[in-house]
């Protein structure tokens, strides 16, 4: 699967294909669930609560919105491939936590679930031919193609990861 052009996403989803390094997009996706496990591996009960702002999500939060998005990304990329003629909707990230019980559900069970949909999504991925991963389609009224929401999907994590080594563990 190439890398998406700029033409092939909305301008915002740059900051998150600009941290999906070089090299094959499914290696790359298979290699985070290693990170994030090793990541959380480490995070105490304690300190899975912990919000570095009173507004801020909680590490679990932030795990959980990554299960939350990846889910919602890859709806979208497997309507696109089969050729769905349907603007996809988008999704209010912080409605989705306030209605989440994430807090409420061990760290290890919320990683485990992130490994098995992350794994999920490879295996889908993976069956796509090229010319499906070239295809376009609307989400969120606005253009996409199959490849650039993978590579979404890689830097989304790549992203909260960040925020949780900077924000969370520092």
């Amino acid at each position: 699967m190439k890398r998406p052009s700029q033409e092939e996403y909305k301008p915002y989803y740059g900051k998150y294909i600009d941290l999906v390094p070089e090299g094959d997009i499914i290696k790359i996706l298979k290699k985070q669930i290693k990170d994030v496990e090793k990541l959380c591996k480490e995070i105490s009960p304690k300190k899975s609560l912990f919000r570095y702002m009173p507004e801020k999500w909680s590490i679990r939060e932030v795990i959980g919105h990554i299960i939350d998005t990846e889910r919602v990304m890859a709806y979208r990329a497997l309507s696109i491939a089969r050729k769905g003629q349907n603007n996809l909707p988008g999704f209010d990230q912080d409605e989705y936590i306030r209605s989440s019980n994430f807090n409420d559900i061990k760290l290890k069970d919320i990683v485990d679930e992130f490994c098995a949909v992350r794994t999920s999504n490879i295996f889908m991925l993976s069956s796509l031919s090229e010319e499906a991963t070239e295809r376009e389609g609307i989400a969120n009224n606005n253009p996409v193609t199959v490849r650039a929401l993978a590579y979404i999907m890689a830097g989304h994590v790549t992203h909260h990861l960040n925020v949780i080594k900077e924000k969370y563990l520092q």
